[in-house]
Formats: structure tokens, C-alpha cells, sequence
């Protein structure tokens, strides 16, 4: 599926990437959503979060962070207080140690919690959307605040492409 570039189309795929990842965590059993992760870390997964996420709530919990970023990004600019998205000290080229410092945060959030945040972020962030117009949301900069990319953009990344992530992650759990 490619990329969402128009409103329904983001709307669409992050409902669908929700509802399944939603649908493969009611799956498991309380044991399976607490344990931790067992598959094996190989060489050819270079990423980060492989060794990161060392269970679902941590998954959870940076899907939840993530759409922290995202809410306070955009409230703060729409009230006109320029804020970048990540937030002081890190760029795009250290926000690998936000990730960490995110799990590290929530290292006694239990399982539960974590769930309840990410669904209820979710909902936060989709009614969010929901107040921008198409151009709004995939005009490259229709907002001076979204440099020279769209405000789409960061919901696109913040949302399905994100939940593509985390359930690629939990289908390799499961497999383990």
C-alpha cells in the first residue's frame, strides 16, 4: 500500500493498521502481551529498536510518545508558539536517545497502562486530523511551521507508518 497523501486516505490506512495491531495484541494471551520479546536479534537488523523494545509495552509506549510529539507539535503551533517537533535537545540526527529516554520513562507503566495511552492517543490524534482540510494536510508548506514538507507528513509518520512498524515487530514475537 503506498504512502496516504490526501485525508481519507491517511484516515483509511491508520484505521486499518489500528484495528489490526489492536486485533493481533487481543489475540495473545496476558502471559504472551507481558512477556518479554524471545525472537533473535541477527546482524541484518541493523535498526535501533530491534534491541530497544525488549517487550509490547515498550512498543506501545513509543507509539504513545510518538503521538505526544505529534499533539503538542501541532497545539503549540496553531496557538502560535513556535515549537519544533522534537523537542530540545534532539534533532533528526540524535532522536535515538529521545527513543531511549521514552522507554526509559516508562520502565513501571505496566502493560495495561500503556495500552490504554497508545488507544486513547489514538483517538486524540485521528480527531486531531480530522480538523484539517486535505490541503491542509498535504500541501507541502501550507504551514510555515511544517518547513518545507507537509503537516500530513508527520501524521502519516506518526500513525500508519509507525503501527506498520510495530506490528512487523509483533509478527516477528509471535513467530519466535
Amino acid at each position: 500500500m503506498s504512502r496516504p497523501n490526501t485525508k481519507m486516505r491517511f484516515i483509511e490506512s491508520s484505521n486499518e493498521k489500528y484495528e489490526k495491531l489492536v486485533s493481533m495484541i487481543q489475540s495473545l494471551t496476558e502471559e504472551e502481551k507481558n512477556q518479554p520479546f524471545t525472537f533473535e536479534v541477527t546482524e541484518k537488523m541493523k535498526e535501533n529498536h530491534w534491541r530497544r523494545d525488549k517487550n509490547l509495552r515498550d512498543v506501545l509506549i513509543h507509539l504513545y510518545e510518538w503521538h505526544q510529539l505529534l499533539l503538542d507539535w501541532v497545539r503549540a503551533n496553531q496557538n502560535g508558539e513556535k515549537k519544533s517537533f522534537l523537542p530540545e535537545p534532539y534533532t533528526w540526527k540524535n532522536y535515538v536517545e529521545l527513543n531511549l529516554k521514552f522507554g526509559e520513562k516508562h520502565q513501571s507503566t505496566s502493560f495495561e497502562e500503556a495500552y490504554k495511552r497508545w488507544t486513547s492517543s489514538h483517538q486524540e490524534v485521528m480527531h486531531l486530523a480530522e480538523t484539517f482540510s486535505d490541503d491542509e494536510l498535504f500541501e507541502k508548506k501550507y504551514f510555515t511551521w511544517t518547513g518545507t514538507t507537509s503537516l500530513g507528513s508527520y501524521f502519516v509518520s506518526s500513525v500508519p507508518s509507525h503501527y506498520e512498524w510495530a506490528i512487523k515487530k509483533l509478527k516477528k514475537q509471535m513467530k519466535a
